[in-house]
């Protein structure tokens, strides 16, 4: 959810496939799957050591792309910054492509940095200045702080400062580990009916939040979905939420079009032929929702980055619709139908991040208006978290969203 816009969580390669997610132990179990490891050596060479001894584990990505688990040190909170205990904190899909690649687009790793940006947590101790917070607080947590001096910070387009400070990008640390030190002002109360994990799930919720607002999604007209990951299923849910109908989702992968299908169930769901072009799928889609021109999607959100599925999601909307894509994709696209959305006055948006969401987002939650619970297919305790990411990055099995979490009481 954390990079230009943190939100290439579906994760489709430029051959099309999806970066598999996972199956092993589903939503509850806080063992996680383990791969038959403890601590020691995992199958892919990476170190956790003996995390039971550390008082402040943490994941942390190499420059050399590797990842280990390793004891940080715990900083002390300065003027208008607390500490917390990461309670949850989500894997996303930059997550893997700063693992993988070694970076996103202009960000690169360039040193040991602690990754993860989608977290919850509780206020163990304040610094001076801080009045809105005390100890025992439950907070979720947004992992910008923007340099809020720049023209676009006066603003009031935080997400755009050029100067922000952003969990898990090097050099900032993120939130796969026990203590972060975080401002104050960046941190949100959740209330008791809410749970850290639903917590950690305000960051991709606060994605679609942002995107929604100029997607043009309306009730009672027809919306398309393109990527079925985690930040695609939120689209899809915010998208029912706001009275969208019909609506169809789409994805290259079958198992995630039917965990669409149950977890929004009045969707349709077109499952992308490889074999196809972009147009040629289009025209396929646009037969599910009707013959004539206004029957078509006056809103898409392109939920991959990937330039097949913008291309597929041009050709699907509306004349006079709105693309609005959210996915992270390649720096450079070249085969995007310029005249196409020209002579059809289609509106091509996009978003970076997301600005004034955790409030809305908590209240969704909290209010019953969505329930993303189901998206949550693994979790892992904290000690765990290299075979977590090890997980997410095994293309023969099936998952969604995977949590890291942290059992033990803190203490400083």
């Amino acid at each position: 959810m954390g990079l230009s816009n943190t939100t290439d969580e579906t994760q489709v390669s430029s051959n099309g496939h999806t970066n598999g997610h996972t199956n092993g132990h589903t939503n509850g179990d806080a063992n996680g799957h383990t791969n038959g490891h403890t601590n020691g050596h995992t199958n892919n060479g990476h170190t956790n050591g003996d995390a039971t001894k550390y008082k402040n584990p943490s994941l942390q990505v190499t420059e050399d792309h590797r990842i280990k688990l390793v004891d940080a040190p715990i900083e002390e909170p300065g003027a208008g910054e607390v500490i917390l205990q990461i309670k949850c904190s989500g894997i996303c899909g930059s997550d893997m492509h700063l693992w993988k690649s070694g970076r996103i687009g202009s960000l690169e790793v360039k040193g040991d940095c602690i990754l993860g940006h989608e977290a919850a947590g509780i206020v163990l101790k304040c610094g001076s200045g801080v009045t809105n917070l005390k100890p025992g607080d439950r907070v979720g947590v947004e992992p910008q702080e923007p340099c809020e001096q720049c023209f676009l910070c006066m603003e009031g387009r935080y997400n755009l400062c050029d100067n922000v400070k952003f969990s898990g990008i090097w050099p900032d640390a993120g939130t796969i580990q026990r203590f972060k030190r975080h401002p104050a002002k960046w941190l949100y109360k959740i209330p008791d009916n809410l749970s850290y994990s639903e917590g950690a799930l305000l960051e991709p919720l606060s994605v679609i939040l942002h995107g929604i607002k100029g997607a043009n999604v309306r009730l009672g007209q027809p919306s398309l979905i393109c990527g079925a990951g985690p930040i695609g299923l939120v689209a899809l849910a915010a998208a029912r939420a706001s009275g969208a109908h019909p609506l169809i989702i789409t994805d290259i992968n079958a198992e995630r079009l039917k965990f669409a299908k149950e977890f929004v169930p009045g969707c349709q769901t077109y499952l992308v032929n490889g074999k196809m072009s972009a147009q040629e799928n289009a025209a396929e889609i646009r037969k599910m929702f009707g013959d004539d021109e206004y029957s078509q999607p006056a809103s898409v959100m392109e939920c991959t980055g990937v330039e097949s599925s913008v291309c597929t999601a041009a050709y699907s909307v509306r004349r006079g619709g709105t693309l609005m894509v959210i996915g992270v994709g390649r720096p450079i696209m070249n085969n995007i139908p310029f005249m196409h959305l020209s002579l059809a006055e289609i509106d091509l948006k996009f978003i970076n991040r997301y600005r004034d969401t955790w409030p809305a987002a908590i209240q969704c939650l909290s209010g019953g208006i969505m329930d993303l619970n189901k998206m949550v297919t693994h979790k892992f305790p904290l000690e765990k978290a290299v075979e977590a990411f090890e997980l997410c990055a095994d293309p023969t099995t099936f998952s969604i969203k995977v949590h890291i979490v942290d059992e033990v009481d803190g203490e400083l």
